[in-house]
């Protein structure tokens, strides 16, 4: 019996190694057809506009690096985190404060960052109505403020930051909930300030929060104008996890770089992140960001939760 029990024993566990050196050569070196590079893209539009320009992005980059790839779409910026903290992602394109919870939970590394409307940063504007009592920032003391959600960089964060070194204290404060929202309350004078998005004008046209109003408010511009913009902070990065190999690092980046200089590569990213090119990013260009929410007591954690 004893002997019985000890070859039944043996046998399993010669199948136990077995199944697991087979596994491990199922699955095979990171980047192969078994073990694809897996690309993690947050859903920051309709999930059909992210599925359809993502398989552009895949079918590029399998034409033109010795790599393959698996690319998903997570419910949450939390889950993206936690991906890279597992391994069940080695690339991702996440929000910033994703990012630093990423960073600082699992060491994953900034190494790209998203250019828009020209720009690697972005900044948050201050409107008022022009004529009105508000001409200069310190004018808001006092006054009922209107800012888009808690969780908004530059409808909250940003400007929260600029009120707080100021000393600046409004009598009151509401979440619009949408930076359009803002605008419109500023025109209706509902409120006497608000913060939005500031991008700068391109071909003779506002770029920034005001244009998402002009349909409905033709004069917008001759009656709401900026009184102050805030200082600027890098954009959106793309995310590699720890331990990534430097090789395959070097590889993808490169073909982004290629590839958002194309036509088809400047329209999918565009799509999909308002992103018309990438510039290499390091780890510390993010240190204005982490003094953000030391200054406002905010954490990224939180932040990107809800975001």
């Amino acid at each position: 019996m004893k002997l019985i029990q000890k070859l039944s024993i043996y046998l399993f566990s010669l199948i136990l190694i077995g199944s697991t050196a087979s596994c491990t050569r199922e699955r095979g070196p990171l980047g192969s057809a078994e073990n694809p590079i897996k690309i993690y893209f947050v859903p920051s539009v309709d999930v059909k506009v992210i599925e359809d320009n993502t398989k552009t992005i895949q079918k590029y980059l399998e034409a033109n690096t010795p790599y393959k790839y698996e690319i998903a779409i997570p419910a949450s910026f939390v889950a993206v985190v936690e991906a890279l903290g597992t391994k069940r992602a080695d690339i991702a394109a996440i929000n910033t404060f994703g990012y630093l919870m990423a960073n600082e939970r699992y060491g994953a590394q900034a190494k790209l960052t998203v250019i828009r409307f020209g720009l690697p940063t972005y900044q948050a504007q201050f409107l008022a109505k022009k004529g009105g009592p508000i001409k200069k920032i310190e004018d808001i003391e006092g006054k009922k403020m209107a800012y888009v959600d808690p969780a908004s960089t530059s409808g909250y964060l940003l400007p929260l930051k600029v009120l707080k070194e100021k000393n600046i204290n409004p009598s009151e404060t509401v979440f619009a909930m949408r930076h359009d929202s803002v605008v419109s309350m500023i025109y209706q004078g509902q409120v006497d300030a608000g913060a939005t998005f500031y991008s700068p004008e391109a071909e003779g046209k506002i770029q920034d929060a005001r244009r998402l109003v002009k349909t409905q408010y033709p004069d917008i511009e001759e009656k709401v104008g900026i009184i102050q913009l805030s200082d600027p902070i890098p954009n959106d990065p793309i995310v590699f996890r720890k331990d990534l190999p430097a090789e395959i690092e070097k590889v993808v980046i490169d073909a982004f770089l290629s590839f958002v200089k194309t036509p088809e590569g400047k329209d999918a990213f565009y799509k999909i992140y308002g992103a018309t090119d990438f510039i290499p990013a390091k780890d510390s260009d993010y240190d204005a960001v982490r003094e953000i929410l030391e200054t406002t007591g905010v954490k990224a954690e939180t932040l990107a939760t809800q975001k």
